[in-house]
């Protein structure tokens, strides 16, 4: 029997899962909370000790749980995009800029003047939540904790150091989020310095190893710390979501994996045929499989929305939400009165504009807390569908959709966005498809398969079918309309908001 450690940090937890080569499946895990400190206007921090902490509470619980096997190798996925500053012994100098922070809408925004062969796989610029704009952020706010910092990495790099004692990034998030040459593999100094962080290429992980690829054996110690039997390696992994593509099997063009969670997150491949793609993140080159170029569309908040609308201002517990998903439910889209846009924290595609916020249009005193509920379920639903319809558009295939994550607790949601999109999907069994991905990653790590594509056909996971509703998809549609007539005409306004108010005196 060969079993393998699969981990994922989340934004909100760590989780753990052992996995039965096998008998392919998951056959325990776990999860363990950590905080994220909310800053004003738009920061959002973790400490990443946190992590470690929280990895060091599951890992013991799910081993147990398993019965103790012996472990063959582990592979872990991160949330992307969360910056973390290091020495080069992996003691962070500062908190953890997590993917949510907008702090570098600026450098970002900086990164449109900019030209080079490479911003081509990032649709023509960075996003604000990509660690490079952060780098520039640090450098030029924070120089002190930028002098201070001999390492430059994600969560996903901080981990992997703290399991193996190896420096080693990830050919995916290097790719998506780096601004990584994954045709030539190599560091692009020359775009850094244009950015004005040309020590960012000395200070990001040197060694950039394949998702499958084997970083080094597990630090004795940490296996003794975590109890874990046998002398498994430490295979490479990837940005969360990403992940769960090879959980799904939705590797080759044509199929795509919706992620609904805190963010939502569209991942589909393309052919290496040099076809644009506008309003999306990519297409790049060989960031999920050689030979192939990833897109990444994707709404900022989603879920997070759905969770500050029922526990921040209608302050509800979890216990009560089934009655308000029940009274949701029974309003149709069309008959809220109601269109709502959700921009809570900027959008990534297809508009990619850190700058737009989210808003109520339409509200009067006639409006329960239900109809309200369910116009941001809605705008929610609009995004997801947006971004199919903008792909479909420029002759993006999507003919296979696999939908997962924590959409599957809220059924309003999902049904909702199966409905707006208007196509038959196939709904995971297990909500976190990282863990899968992981697994597999970690089989080809052990030469158990040739290559991710196979391994992914052989150890996907399980899933049901589910249909949209023809006349709901019929509501959805014309309410799409209005939704980017809206966004159209408030554009202006939802940056004055978001740009705060003008230092002119006022007249």
């Amino acid at each position: 029997m060969t079993t393998v450690l699969t981990l994922d940090l989340g934004t909100n937890g760590a989780r753990a899962g052992v996995f039965d080569v096998e008998k392919k499946r998951i056959v325990a895990k776990g999860e363990a909370a950590y905080p994220t400190r909310h800053l004003p206007p738009n920061r959002a921090e973790q400490d990443p000790e946190d992590w470690w902490r929280a990895l060091g509470t599951v890992v013991p619980q799910v081993l147990a749980e398993a019965g103790n096997p012996e472990i063959a190798a582990i592979t872990t996925a991160t949330f992307s995009s969360t910056v973390v500053v290091c020495d080069r012994r992996g003691r962070p100098v500062g908190p953890a800029i997590l993917w949510m922070d907008a702090r570098a809408s600026a450098e970002a925004a900086a990164s449109h003047s900019v030209t080079h062969p490479v911003l081509a796989y990032a649709g023509g610029s960075n996003a604000v939540e990509w660690l490079v704009p952060k780098a520039m952020w640090l450098a030029r706010n924070q120089p002190e904790i930028w002098s201070r910092s001999d390492v430059v990495c994600e969560a996903l790099d901080f981990v992997n150091f703290r399991l193996t004692g190896e420096w080693a990034g990830s050919l995916m998030n290097a790719t998506c989020k780096w601004n990584y040459d994954s045709r030539v593999r190599a560091f692009c100094q020359d775009l850094y310095e244009a950015f004005g962080v040309p020590e960012l290429a000395d200070k990001l992980p040197q060694r950039i190893v394949d998702i499958g690829g084997v970083i080094a054996p597990l630090d004795p110690d940490v296996a003794a710390q975590w109890g874990l039997r046998g002398r498994p390696i430490v295979v490479q992994g990837g940005i969360d979501a990403h992940m769960g593509t090879f959980g799904a099997d939705c590797v080759e063009p044509g199929a795509m994996l919706f992620i609904g969670g805190t963010s939502n997150v569209h991942l589909t491949q393309v052919p290496d045929d040099g076809m644009p793609v506008e309003g999306v993140w990519g297409p790049y080159p060989n960031a999920l499989t050689q030979g192939l170029r990833m897109i990444e569309g994707g709404q900022v908040s989603a879920g997070s929305i759905l969770k500050w609308l029922s526990q921040d201002i209608f302050g509800m517990e979890d216990g009560a939400l089934s009655d308000l998903l029940q009274a949701a439910e029974a309003i149709e889209p069309e008959m809220t009165g109601l269109l709502a846009l959700d921009f809570w924290m900027g959008n990534r595609t297809p508009y990619r504009d850190a700058r737009l916020r989210g808003a109520f249009l339409g509200l009067s005193l006639s409006h329960t807390r239900a109809h309200i509920y369910r116009a941001a379920v809605t705008a929610v639903a609009l995004g997801a569908a947006n971004v199919v319809f903008d792909l479909e558009r420029q002759g993006v295939a999507v003919d296979r959709i696999v939908m997962a994550g924590g959409i599957m607790r809220n059924p309003v949601w999902l049904q909702a966005t199966i409905d707006a999109i208007g196509k038959p999907v196939g709904i995971a069994e297990d909500d976190n498809l990282s863990l899968y991905g992981n697994a597999l990653a970690a089989a080809v790590g052990l030469g158990l398969w040739p290559d991710l594509t196979q391994a992914a056909a052989a150890l996907r996971a399980p899933v049901r079918h589910a249909e949209p509703d023809p006349a709901r998809h019929a509501q959805y549609r014309r309410l799409l309309a209005q939704y980017r007539e809206a966004v159209d005409t408030l554009t202006p306004i939802l940056h004055a908001l978001s740009d705060g108010p003008s230092k002119e005196p006022a007249e």
